[in-house]
């Protein structure tokens, strides 16, 4: 991974409502409490992260093609998108970075729909069902990774 650049840590629709959405699923940290959660990881790291969500698929997309070149990495929670979702695949090969695909819950031990990922196959790594921790374990792993695993 590239030494200096920030990490993109992107989060799809419906997690702006983390702390109060489910929290028997989700837990009860709000994404404020995951961003600098990301923040302080990275920190440890002489690091930096960049933060997005949005619930508009074209923002998420737009905002991924403006990592090209920038960001080093990205960690993604696509939300619903993970399983539906053709053209926020294609787009996060754009960017040419290591991604790793990150999951609050277990969606492997939920809704049948919830098992299939358009992401999982193009991502360096997947992590799910470890609550928020998930967010800073994928940080780390990507400031950890060797700067030849980005997608090809």
């Amino acid at each position: 991974m590239a030494a200096s650049g920030p990490i993109l840590v992107l989060n799809g629709p419906n997690l702006n409502m983390l702390g109060t959405r489910q929290p028997e699923v989700y837990g009860s940290d709000t994404l404020a409490d995951v961003v600098e959660l990301c923040r302080k990881t990275a920190a440890r790291f002489d690091r930096e992260i960049v933060a997005f969500q949005s619930n508009h698929e074209g923002a998420l997309i737009d905002r991924i093609h403006a990592a090209r070149g920038v960001e080093a990495g990205i960690v993604i929670n696509p939300g619903g998108l993970t399983h539906t979702s053709v053209a926020l695949r294609d787009a996060l090969v754009i960017p040419e970075v290591p991604i790793v695909e990150v999951h609050i819950s277990n969606v492997h031990a939920r809704e049948e729909f919830r098992h299939h990922s358009y992401v999982s196959p193009i991502a360096t790594a997947v992590i799910a069902g470890m609550g928020v921790q998930g967010y800073a374990a994928a940080i780390e792993f990507l400031i950890r990774l060797p700067e030849t695993s980005a997608p090809g």
